[in-house]
């Protein structure tokens, strides 16, 4: 678990992953949370089924590169948003976040502040020397979050921005 001034940033386990999914309010009962109101979006459920539940069932694997990251307001008790990463680091050291911010909690800064604690796990991660990240060429809030955090927009192309962060070598 990572923490934050505000937030505490949970990786689901395989089991938590399929609470998720059912979106029944097992998940926050098992955490002992207040109901998240949270929708999941048909392209999550797809990511969820066809990729990052079938990576954290595999053992051989980091699940940490894989789960889904839940974030937890503290002075709520409330889950406000979702992390992942795209797999292990690649050959170059490399990770790819995605990251989103349930409707109602945006605009409050949740995100830069679990983007940060992200990041700040990844340096201690050996493997990993950059974090890539993908937004929509009109997401603002996304490429807000991602510039107050030092990412640095790579390209833009009609469909998806890209940027990248190099972690400093301690």
């Amino acid at each position: 678990m990572i923490e934050t001034y505000r937030l505490k940033i949970q990786p689901l386990t395989y089991a938590q992953l399929q609470k998720y999914v059912q979106n029944d309010q097992s998940l926050e009962k098992e955490l002992n949370l207040k109901d998240s109101s949270r929708n999941i979006s048909p392209e999550l459920v797809e990511a969820l089924e066809q990729t990052i539940l079938p990576n954290v069932a595999d053992g051989s694997k980091n699940y940490l590169y894989s789960t889904l990251w839940t974030v937890i307001s503290k002075a709520d008790r409330q889950m406000v948003a979702d992390l992942c990463f795209v797999g292990e680091p690649d050959a170059n050291g490399q990770i790819e976040l995605g990251f989103g911010t349930y409707e109602r909690h945006e605009g409050q800064g949740y995100m830069t502040e679990a983007v940060a604690g992200m990041i700040k796990w990844a340096k201690e991660q050996p493997a990993v020397k950059s974090i890539y990240a993908e937004t929509a060429p009109d997401n603002f809030a996304s490429m807000s979050v991602l510039k107050k955090n030092g990412f640095v927009q790579l390209n833009k192309k009609a469909a998806l921005c890209s940027w990248k962060l190099v972690l400093p070598i301690d």
